[in-house]
């Protein structure tokens, strides 16, 4: 296929997705034309700078634009910045700072940068090219003493009691966060998890919480799981909310991470080795990244908001009205939409959790089992082209695979299916790939949680 005078030459393609475009594909192709260098410079809170080198053919070609845009995209939203500085071309610098203003088509992400930051965002081009400065955090690994790990999922929440690093107590609840509206309801699920697991010790000496979003000093910054709180309860209420539900339980100390982070976390703890960029995929598409020395970035590894199709005719979605991001790839909402061109259809009123449930059950035999493999092989097949281009910008040495939509044989369909593209197309896995045993892929985060 051929997209913006690129051409495309897949030898697997999703089985049911057949306009699916790799963006990492695409970037191959185009910079074989290029030979312009540029550097692009994403800047965050206390000076904190990544930097990326790469180049264009400097003809403001579509081609271009397209592939800059998508690249500022990507690292905003991996490595997270209110600043944006370009060197090396004037005109792509000016038509970022375009796209990436109020007025441009990418007003959300602009405007949720200066929100998260607490900063107005912007463009500019420099004269000479920014120098990176990144640092780290240790956290993590901790397991004497009496602790709660709690994991709040958009489609269920795990809490699991933990003695000495051993779970002594799982437990696992199917909710509806994302469609709630009343805050109350968020928050009474929270402490019914905490006091169930508390009351299977003998005292709490730490809570960790691993949730999907974006915390600051364990204060709830932006998440989907509280998608439909509206905004004034979403200060008063939604911002403390897990400061609030730990005092249910005393005077305990608590540190509340992003999910993603958690379960590199739970990767690195599993097989005793860093360098690990984990993925959840669960409500939404969840990264992480614990780097060489067993550290987080302080990066946003919020990889459902990655362009990973640059297909003009991918889906959106709902939040950032994007197109082609990780959330409709690797997630519930990626089984959904494909279970849907696929022509299934869902009783009404159904949740995103149960549909996913219905779908996996579906492998067990019946008319629609082959379709749902198909499904399972198609996110397979994005899974295997997005690796190698995730890898680009982590460098990582693992990879581990969590969530519900990588549970049971749906699971082991996806990664054969992964596997397989990754040796025709990449040369072979240049990398590990794990996946925890069936109980670690549904509790595992909750476990690692509890060692914050």
């Amino acid at each position: 296929m051929n997209f913006l005078g690129i051409e495309i030459v897949l030898e697997n393609t999703p089985p049911l997705d057949a306009g699916f475009i790799p963006m990492g594909v695409f970037n191959r192709e185009f910079l074989k034309g290029a030979a312009k260098p540029i550097s692009v410079c994403v800047e965050r809170d206390g000076g904190k700078r990544t930097v990326y080198d790469t180049f264009v053919t400097g003809t403001n070609a579509p081609a271009d634009r397209f592939y800059a845009e998508r690249l500022v995209k990507f690292l905003l939203w991996a490595k997270g910045g209110c600043k944006v500085q370009i060197f090396g071309d004037e005109n792509i610098a000016s038509y970022i700072k375009g796209e990436f203003s109020a007025e441009g088509k990418y007003a959300f992400d602009a405007d949720f940068m200066a929100r998260i930051y607490e900063h107005p965002f912007e463009v500019s081009i420099v004269s000479q090219r920014p120098q990176e400065n990144e640092s780290s955090i240790p956290v993590g690994g901790k397991t004497t003493g009496y602790r709660i790990g709690f994991d709040a999922g958009g489609s269920d929440r795990k809490v699991s009691a933990v003695l000495d690093g051993e779970a002594v107590f799982s437990e696992e609840v199917v909710w509806h966060p994302k469609i709630t509206a009343d805050p109350d309801y968020h928050f009474s699920g929270i402490v019914s998890a905490l006091k169930t697991a508390a009351a299977k010790l003998p005292r709490v000496d730490s809570i960790g919480v691993s949730s999907a979003g974006i915390y600051i000093n364990n204060r709830t910054m932006a998440a989907s799981l509280f998608l439909k709180v509206s905004p004034e309860n979403f200060e008063k209420k939604v911002k403390d909310i897990y400061i609030r539900a730990a005092k249910e339980i005393g005077d305990v100390p608590l540190t509340v991470v992003n999910d993603g982070d958690v379960t590199a976390l739970a990767g690195a703890m599993e097989f005793g080795d860093n360098n690990v960029l984990g993925i959840a995929m669960g409500t939404s598409e969840a990264g992480g990244y614990i780097d060489e020395n067993g550290h987080i970035k302080g990066w946003l590894n919020e990889l459902a908001f990655c362009p990973v199709d640059a297909s003009p005719d991918a889906m959106a979605d709902e939040w950032s009205g994007d197109i082609g991001c990780g959330v409709k790839y690797f997630s519930q909402d990626g089984v959904i939409k494909l279970a849907q061109k696929a022509g299934l259809v869902f009783e009404k009123n159904l949740s995103p959790g149960e549909k996913l449930k219905k779908i996996q059950d579906k492998l067990a035999g019946g008319k629609d089992a082959e379709i749902v493999r198909d499904i399972f092989r198609s996110i397979g097949c994005y899974l295997g082209h997005t690796l190698p281009y995730y890898r680009e910008f982590y460098g990582f040495r693992h990879v581990l695979l969590l969530g519900r939509v990588m549970s049971g044989e749906g699971g082991n369909i996806l990664l054969a299916t992964a596997k397989k593209v990754l040796a025709e197309e990449y040369g072979g896995c240049q990398f590990n790939i794990h996946t925890p045993d069936e109980k670690n892929r549904r509790v595992g985060q909750s476990v690692a949680a509890a060692s914050l």
